[in-house]
């Protein structure tokens, strides 16, 4: 794909400029060069964000794509099903079945499967995409959710490989493509979430040992993951949009898988590669345009040694400390806007309605200090200063940015993905936090 440079010299003479703007154009994109055209290719978690991207790029070649998910109809808060995406990838040329599969179901993987090599001949590709989250501490993982994701993403990955390796063995273009981190052994990536951690790496670990298991049969094995935080529909979920300006969309990394896929699967395999990494291979000079918003700050994405997030955001880490880290802006914090204030506010513009809609115990450490806010349905509306025991989710900042965010000046969410605010608990719980304070500011 570096093959794609053009010549500015139409004569001996002089430079024409509209293939000098070709040449720029194909300086800055990923373009297509039909290299998987016919190719079938199965993606797990594909009816939304990375995974659909994926198949849509591959798609723009001919490509066959399996959509695999379990989302048949819409969720009221995530867009898209494995049928809205099938008719996506046959608008942009591609040939598509959509297939509802748990990956964690043994006879529904093996369904599966049979389903692609029966309606496509055959199998060349299988991107290992679908991947469960939870962001909490050991004693905080229940373990539904420990099952859930190691199921999901670690055994998932390993049981699709595992059915899918006799059929792949047959093509003479034969890849395995995992989106999973590089396996960097820092405890600060297992110190705060070690059972996602365990999951995810799991599913990279499969990258590297069937690299080597499958290299005899000319089958390419490796491993993608972004150097910044992708901007997807569980993103926006997650955040209520308000991390979308720290984020790229979700073409640097389906730019990069399509790279990867179109080499040569007997020399490209055994790699950990990093999105922009490829790219950079590839000839792409112009990242800028994979930012939601061109020019901001972006964030690194988690397991990613010190080189990749240098000059980047940090993640804020989610273990449960006291928050000390002091900023120089305090324009607009105000000394009057203590929290003994905010929270006295606070209790008085508490309906049941939005108690309710909170339905929930949060635990504030604010410059050291704690606050308990029960807006638990089954009681009375209660805020007192104590540590609770079993809070649902705990938020950990200073006084200056907790002003901040009652009076509008910063979301929750902007907060947290700078490093302001940290959060320990449950993130969907956390996000009902801004109902609280939307509330404060009702006249």
């Amino acid at each position: 794909m570096t093959s794609h440079r053009v010549s500015c010299r139409v004569s001996s003479e002089e430079t024409h400029p509209l293939v000098c703007s070709v040449y720029l154009f194909f300086l800055f994109i990923m373009i297509n060069s039909g290299k998987l055209a016919g190719r079938t290719i199965f993606i797990t978690g594909s009816s939304r964000g990375i995974g659909k991207a994926i198949g849509l790029k591959a798609a723009k070649d001919g490509a066959n794509i399996i959509i695999a998910a379990k989302t048949t109809y819409p969720h009221p808060k995530l867009k898209g099903t494995i049928y809205t995406a099938a008719e996506e990838i046959e608008k942009a040329g591609g040939k598509c079945l959509p297939v509802k599969v748990d990956i964690r179901d043994e006879s529904e993987v093996q369904e599966a499967v049979k389903a692609a090599v029966d309606k496509f001949g055959g199998l060349d590709i299988l991107v290992n995409n679908a991947s469960a989250i939870s962001l909490t501490g050991t004693t905080d993982t229940t373990m539904k959710k420990y099952d859930l994701m190691n199921g999901v993403n670690a055994r998932g990955t390993f049981m699709m490989s595992k059915y899918c390796i006799e059929h792949l063995k047959k093509s003479s273009h034969a890849h395995i493509l995992n989106i999973s981190p590089p396996l960097d052994m820092n405890p600060e990536w297992f110190k705060n979430n070690v059972a996602y951690t365990i999951a995810k790496f799991g599913m990279s670990m499969c990258a590297l040992g069937m690299a080597a298991e499958l290299a005899p049969f000319g089958i390419g094995v490796n491993a993608l993951w972004p150097r910044t935080a992708i901007w997807t529909a569980a993103m926006e979920m997650l955040s209520a949009g308000g991390a979308k300006e720290f984020c790229r969309d979700e073409r640097i990394m389906s730019d990069a898988a399509y790279a990867i896929l179109c080499r040569d699967p007997k020399k490209y395999t055994a790699n950990f590669y990093v999105d922009e990494d490829v790219l950079r291979e590839e000839g792409i000079k112009d990242f800028d345009q994979y930012s939601m918003t061109p020019g901001a700050q972006l964030m690194a994405d988690f397991f990613l040694p010190p080189k990749y997030t240098e000059g980047l955001l940090k993640i804020p880490t989610r273990g449960y400390r006291t928050w000390t880290r002091s900023y120089s802006d305090s324009s607009s914090g105000g000394k009057n806007d203590t929290p003994d204030k905010i929270f006295n506010e606070i209790a008085s513009k508490i309906n049941d309605d939005a108690k309710k809609e909170i339905n929930a115990v949060m635990s504030f450490v604010i410059s050291g200090n704690n606050w308990c806010v029960d807006a638990h349905s089954s009681r009375p509306f209660k805020i007192s200063k104590e540590e609770p025991e079993k809070p649902d989710v705990t938020f950990i900042t200073d006084e200056e940015t907790f002003a901040k965010m009652a009076k509008g000046e910063i979301k929750a969410t902007n907060a947290f993905m700078s490093g302001k605010l940290k959060v320990k608990g449950n993130l969907g719980i956390a996000m009902k936090a801004e109902k609280m304070f939307s509330k404060l500011r009702e006249s």
